[in-house]
């Protein structure tokens, strides 16, 4: 494939995001190391292009690092209790100072029309004020926590006409009283305040990692608010930011933010490949679906054949008889909806050729186009790496397209294994298509 059909095919593949994203609500939070590393300047980049493509922004940003060099060169010690600072009136003083500075800055980096840059006859009008308001901490186990403080309120309403005026709203890590006190908050607790206010589509955390992680060290791609509730209480450790961050992403989903994502900053267009990509880069929590993924087993058997006797009968689908479909049933997958068999899929291993064939992959009509039939997909790639089969392929005479949209390539019958070749029914004339399965985390539903 050439560089150009590459792009070509990628931008195609992009464009159901684009759609989807459009006039919806973001809120992407990020500290102040991204400033302060110099890394805002490529994500302008992006933020810019996600505003043209009509993504309602609110951005909300850290301090921390601008504020410790300040308490640093006043030769103070920072103070903290369980993460969260406590902020006396000097720390206040700072982080005022620290925030304030920072908000310019990051005005002025989206203001640049640098010629011959992504940013070229930009014209990003940004928007701050005092959207948030708060409440101190207080005094919790002995500790008071002085002038840090727990979002109240968001203006969500006075955000909204910000939006509605195609500017981006930027949001400080400060709150402020009815009384006129200020308040030390942090990013996390204003970025999820505000994507539950807003009803937003999307809540982004830019992290110092690339997401979070699973017991053997890798990123885990996609988790539903209750995986990853139970990734939490089961005390595996975490990244110290995803341990802050992946709580608010729960609290986000059970509330009324669809996905959640955690994405390093630490790579450039990060933020675009996880959002216009299949693949991703990072991890996205999505809310639960009340749907169960698993094996199947023989009390599936009825249920499945409900499923899949329309395509066989439409000629979709290659008729399965109930015997073989029972004596065979250890390599079907089920989801079930209230106790509701509503798709499955099967996995056919050539464990001497490192292959494996995708069958029989079904979704009942009033569940199609809800992103199950890619839930599914996971679920057999994930299957085939754990059989370290490197390659995946399938025989389809109707669906092949939605399959090529998601990485399938058609491809000629003697790709196919010798023993699947010999069985190869040339009056079907089913196309072939195959697909690497690398040793990653598979694709997931961004929209």
């Amino acid at each position: 494939m050439t560089r150009s059909d590459s792009f070509i095919n990628w931008f195609r593949s992009a464009a159901p995001y684009i759609n989807a994203f459009r006039d919806r609500t973001f809120v992407i939070a990020f500290g102040g190391e991204v400033v302060a590393d110099g890394k805002f300047i490529a994500l302008t980049h992006d933020l810019n292009l996600l505003e043209s493509l009509g993504v309602r922004l609110v951005l909300v940003h850290g301090a921390r690092p601008q504020t410790e060099a300040r308490l640093n060169a006043k030769g103070v010690q920072p103070h903290y209790v369980n993460g969260t600072r406590v902020t006396d009136a000097l720390a206040l003083g700072c982080v005022i100072e620290a925030a304030a500075t920072l908000g310019f800055e990051i005005e002025a980096l989206l203001s640049m029309g640098v010629a011959n840059s992504p940013m070229a006859g930009s014209s990003i009008r940004v928007a701050s004020g005092n959207f948030v308001t708060a409440r101190p901490i207080g005094v919790v186990d002995g500790i008071d926590f002085q002038h840090t403080g727990l979002v109240r309120k968001i203006d969500a309403e006075g955000i909204r006409r910000r939006l509605d005026d195609e500017e981006i709203v930027l949001l400080p890590p400060l709150g402020y009283s009815p009384t006129g006190e200020i308040f030390n908050l942090t990013v996390e607790e204003v970025a999820t305040a505000t994507a539950l206010a807003l009803n937003a589509e999307k809540l982004i955390f830019l992290t110092d990692t690339p997401g979070v992680i699973n017991s053997r060290g890798q990123t885990i791609s996609e988790l539903t608010a209750q995986e990853a509730d139970e990734l939490l209480k089961s005390g595996q450790p975490q990244p110290e930011d995803v341990a802050y961050y992946l709580p608010c992403a729960v609290r986000a989903c059970r509330g009324n933010v669809p996905r959640v994502h955690l994405i390093t900053r630490h790579v450039d267009g990060a933020l675009i490949q996880e959002l216009f990509t299949r693949e991703g880069i990072g991890t996205m929590v999505a809310r639960d679906t009340h749907d169960v993924l698993r094996q199947a087993t023989l009390d599936d058997v009825p249920g499945i054949l409900a499923l899949i006797e329309p395509l066989e009968a439409d000629g979709v689908l290659v008729k399965r008889n109930r015997t073989l479909l029972e004596t065979e049933i250890d390599r079907f997958s089920v989801l079930i909806h209230e106790k509701r068999v509503i798709g499955c899929v099967a996995l056919y291993p050539f464990p001497g050729e490192h292959a494996g064939e995708l069958a029989c992959l079904a979704i009942t009509p009033e569940f199609r186009n809800s992103g199950r039939g890619d839930h599914l997909l996971r679920r057999v790639e994930e299957r085939a790496r754990q059989q370290d089969i490197r390659e995946l392929f399938l025989l389809s005479t109707r669906t092949g397209q939605w399959f090529a949209e998601r990485g399938f390539q058609e491809t000629a019958i003697d790709r196919l294994p010798q023993a699947k070749q010999a069985l190869y029914n040339f009056q079907r004339r089913s196309k072939v298509f195959v697909k690497k399965i690398p040793d990653n985390i598979p694709h997931k539903v961004n929209t």
